[in-house]
């Protein structure tokens, strides 16, 4: 399927399927690319390369917020999500020279809230009937014109009898973020390849194999996302609110003392020591109800029981959070760790396992560069 749009087409890519937002395809497979996690806190790049099958990591960086501007890269007005664009390109060159890195093919994460999400089903017809008939659902689903958003779907069901309905993943997108994430790849000078959700991102540095129903809760400054993946595909989406920043500072506000010293406490203590745990855990407790309703309403819908739970994002490594999760819910908790199918120096070992979970997007967009 390939649908032209006023930036370019908007295609499926091949492994996994999932929607993006994508410029026209280049005749010739990269060796290297990029993927560019800009993060209300903070902006991750991960350099991957290809020789075959085999994916190596070539470099990494980050930039954190404070260390530059006393503003986050990305705010919200009137419910859109606004981007400082000269404030991230600045500190995108900042990177890509620090770290020398030379790839210029790039694939960015869209950030989950800004991204539109829904489900819905269409009754049987023919495969060539349903582009029209998901353009029509969508003028229903999509809350405003469609010619404000761009947007494309997946079918996430495999329908093995003629009567069977399909079930369909609408992703939309509001046309002014991606037109700012064009512009901050055109004053980085990068061959802007695509535009994708950070779930799917998430999922691809998760597993492609994976078939177990799963949630994906990635836990980051500003939000926090609870995702279903069933069967390789994601079923559904729901942010909130309740994330990293919150928690810093329940934490700031309970023991009358600044932020900075707030989150030096949450990453050392977090949910294990009882004088912290005793301010985060209903809030944490909150997000466990957001992960139930979630799974609740996928058995309710498709008859099965979520087996497992995987902590991504900046917040997942929060001491005690993944026995507590563990023991609430009765799942399997794991933490993700996007570098497990990647080739990369043993000398990295002990550097990489503690950045996995908030560079799990990052290597997602990087892998999605390089099908």
């Amino acid at each position: 399927m390939k649908i032209e749009l006023p930036f370019g087409s908007f295609n499926l890519p091949n492994l996994p399927n999932f929607p993006s937002f994508s410029l026209p395809p280049l005749r010739v497979l990269p060796g290297a690319a990029l993927g560019i996690d800009i993060g209300t806190s903070s902006l991750k790049i991960v350099e991957l390369s290809r020789w075959g099958e085999r994916r190596n990591l070539k470099n990494y960086g980050e930039l954190r917020i404070p260390a530059l501007y006393k503003k986050p890269f990305r705010t919200f007005e009137k419910s859109t999500l606004l981007l400082e664009t000269r404030d991230i390109a600045r500190a995108l060159k900042a990177i890509l020279q620090e770290a020398n890195i030379k790839s210029r093919r790039a694939v960015f994460s869209l950030p989950d809230f800004s991204s539109f999400f829904t489900n819905f089903q269409l009754p049987p017809m023919s495969k060539e009937e349903i582009p029209d008939a998901v353009a029509y659902e969508a003028r229903r689903h999509i809350p405003v014109p469609l010619s404000e958003v761009v947007f494309d779907w997946e079918i996430v069901n495999h329908a093995t009898q003629s009567k069977d309905p399909f079930d369909v993943l609408l992703v939309a997108v509001p046309n002014e973020v991606v037109n700012q994430y064009q512009e901050i790849a055109r004053i980085c000078e990068l061959d802007l390849v695509a535009l994708e959700a950070e779930v799917f991102g998430l999922i691809r540095s998760w597993s492609r194999d994976e078939r177990t129903p799963t949630v994906l809760l990635d836990i980051g400054a500003q939000s926090t996302t609870v995702n279903v993946v069933s069967e390789g595909m994601l079923r559904s989406s729901h942010s909130f609110d309740i994330a990293g920043n919150t928690l810093t500072e329940r934490l700031a506000k309970a023991f009358s003392t600044d932020y900075e010293t707030a989150e030096r406490e949450k990453a050392v203590k977090g949910i294990a020591a009882p004088e912290t745990a005793t301010v985060l855990s209903p809030l944490v407790d909150l997000i466990i109800k957001e992960i139930e309703a979630q799974a609740l309403a996928f058995k309710d819908s498709k008859g099965k029981e979520i087996q497992k739970i995987i902590l991504g994002g900046g917040a997942a490594l929060l001491p005690g959070l993944k026995d507590y999760v563990a023991k609430s819910t009765g799942k399997t908790v794991e933490i993700i760790n996007p570098f497990h199918t990647i080739f990369y120096s043993p000398v990295l070992e002990y550097t990489l396992q503690p950045l996995g979970p908030s560079y799990a997007v990052a290597v997602g967009m990087a892998l999605r560069a390089l099908e």
